[in-house]
């Protein structure tokens, strides 16, 4: 009976790693990267979803600059502020984050800011740029009505609710891409935009220039395949870019939208039309009314966890923040780590600068690199999982276990107990 009661108790903290965690606070611990582990390429995957197609090599990791794009001191991997701006933000669970000024470009303090990480949902934002440049262009026109197709509403992780019959201006599809993440937008867009190849073909040549020399799109919408990548250094390039263009900021500062429907499907038996409905922003720092937030874009996938880029106003000065590879946990959300961010960088003094956002390609030399370019492999993972929300199920799975086990165990010495009376 001891060793069963042993095992159980084994069990309970294997499986368990918070133990009773659910009662006990989880001490916050931040990533170490002191030693450059993601230098050159992203986090180990999770799940299969960087599998390749048989017959396909994995695209070759990117080119490493040197030195750093954004200043010298932006070639660490660990934290790099001034001293004179106090302590950074303790209870950040991103193994890399930034903050900078949005205007000036100064960034004031960083954590592994050219670490590579995959960039889930944040990604849209390089998609939106590529889809404004096409209505700058005159190729795109914002009233332009796509009809929606299986490929669009058969997309997987989050969706903004295209359906059969369906037709939707540029600008829903843009505004589903922007306010809820929608991959289902994404996947019309990336059809308007000429299709899978052409679509990352144009926004890996944004990204370059810009040069976000660290990020490389293998999806349109952010869910993981092989290849993908960018840093917080990029996406904050990427971000302050996009925030540039007057239609980005109106559509990233929504605090919901009405998205159309479309009507009853014939293939299925008593459907009734479906209305459009008033969809929420991502973003609960904007829903819930934080302090001069201008908006920001979420992500999530299991190999790329938690991200984030968004930018707040204060007194007339804009701080933009990135949190990359992060997790919520108790006591300490996401958001709350987001807004220790954002009091970080409102405090910092205007000189404060350990490197800067520089502005894009003008045609000058590019970095040189530390390892080899390899042309971009067009590779379609096997699979792709992701959504801008944890799944629940698999935390519901999780507890249900734990409480198995406990009460197993509970019983199991009750039993021994009642034995020795």
């Amino acid at each position: 009976m001891r060793l069963l009661v042993l095992f159980i108790l084994v069990m309970i903290t294997l499986v368990c790693p918070s133990g009773a965690a659910y009662a006990v606070p989880v001490p916050v611990t931040t990533p170490i990267t002191d030693h450059c582990p993601h230098k050159v390429t992203t986090p180990p995957a999770v799940d299969t979803s960087e599998i390749v197609a048989p017959g396909s090599s994995a695209p070759s990791p990117l080119p490493v600059p040197d030195p750093p794009v954004g200043g010298t001191r932006l070639a660490g991997c660990g934290v790099v502020a001034e001293p004179d701006t106090g302590p950074v933000p303790g209870r950040l669970t991103s193994a890399g984050w930034l903050i900078a000024d949005l205007d000036t470009g100064k960034i004031i303090a960083a954590k592994d800011p050219h670490g590579r990480y995959r960039p889930a949902s944040t990604v849209k934002v390089l998609l939106a740029l590529v889809v404004l440049d096409a209505i700058d262009h005159g190729t795109m026109d914002l009233d332009e009505v796509v009809a929606a197709t299986p490929e669009d509403w058969g997309a997987e992780g989050d969706s903004c609710g295209m359906g059969p019959g369906g037709h939707y201006t540029i600008r829903d599809l843009l505004s589903g891409l922007i306010v809820v993440s929608g991959n289902d937008c994404a996947a019309a867009l990336t059809r308007r935009l000429g299709g899978v190849d052409a679509t990352l073909t144009a926004m890996n040549d944004k990204a370059h220039s810009l040069q976000a020399l660290d990020t490389h799109a293998s999806t349109p919408s952010g869910l993981d395949a092989a290849g993908m990548s960018t840093s917080p250094y990029d996406l904050a390039l990427i971000y302050r870019e996009a925030m540039r263009n007057s239609l980005f900021r109106e559509l990233i500062g929504l605090r919901d939208y009405r998205f159309p429907g479309y009507p009853k499907r014939p293939d299925v038996s008593g459907d009734k039309d479906h209305p459009g409905y008033l969809m929420q922003t991502s973003n609960h720092l904007l829903l819930d009314g934080y302090p001069g937030m201008l908006g920001g874009k979420t992500g999530y996938t299991d190999d790329a966890r938690k991200t984030f880029v968004g930018a707040t106003e204060r007194d007339g000065r804009r701080i933009v923040i990135v949190q990359m590879y992060g997790l919520t946990i108790e006591s300490d959300s996401y958001w709350d780590q987001a807004e220790s961010m954002y009091d970080y960088g409102f405090r910092a003094p205007p000189n404060a600068e350990v490197g800067l956002l520089v502005a894009p390609s003008t045609g000058r030399p590019a970095p040189t690199t530390t390892t080899a370019a390899a042309a971009p492999d067009p590779t379609r993972a096997m699979s792709a999982t992701g959504t801008d929300h944890p799944d629940r199920w698999s935390i519901r799975i999780l507890v249900g276990l734990c409480a198995a086990l406990v009460a197993i165990g509970l019983l199991l010495v009750a039993l021994r107990l009642f034995a020795r009376r």
